[in-house]
């Protein structure tokens, strides 16, 4: 199922597509290839290459960016270990957000909106009115 229980969907997110995290690895790997940590540290040493001082930094970054990827969605054991809004839905016994009366006030969901603004919500509403095969075949808020 790639619908997630909170209503966004994992055909959307770039960790279920990869893509980011498979440019991250091979950037990388091309990087370690022609010794770039090697050329920062001495082009940085120059007043218009300060930039350069953060390479490591850069470098550590894009090994997490190689790392957030997900081919799994909520339902089927991916996702967020953490994530309180499916502990939430499995405690209720409910398959999402789009069967709980409470969604639209739900403050779990809010949890999303520093990420998804209300695109979650507005998939909720769509996920009710059209099922998930709909909502799947439709426009999707992301």
């Amino acid at each position: 199922m790639l619908s997630r229980i909170c209503g966004l969907c994992c055909l959307d997110c770039h960790g279920h597509t990869g893509k980011i995290a498979d440019l991250a690895r091979d950037l990388r790997k091309e990087l370690r290839a022609v010794k770039y940590g090697k050329f920062t540290e001495a082009v940085s040493k120059y007043p218009f290459a300060a930039a350069f001082r953060q390479y490591p930094e850069c470098y550590e970054l894009l090994g997490q960016m190689a790392k957030f990827r997900s081919k799994k969605g909520c339902r089927i054991g991916g996702g967020p270990p953490f994530c309180k809004i499916r502990k939430c839905c499995r405690s209720r016994e409910i398959e999402g957000c789009r069967e709980c009366a409470d969604a639209d006030s739900c403050v779990k969901l809010d949890f999303l909106n520093e990420f998804h603004g209300d695109a979650h919500r507005k998939n909720l509403a769509v996920l009710r009115k059209k099922g998930i095969a709909g909502f799947i075949k439709g426009k999707r808020h992301w």
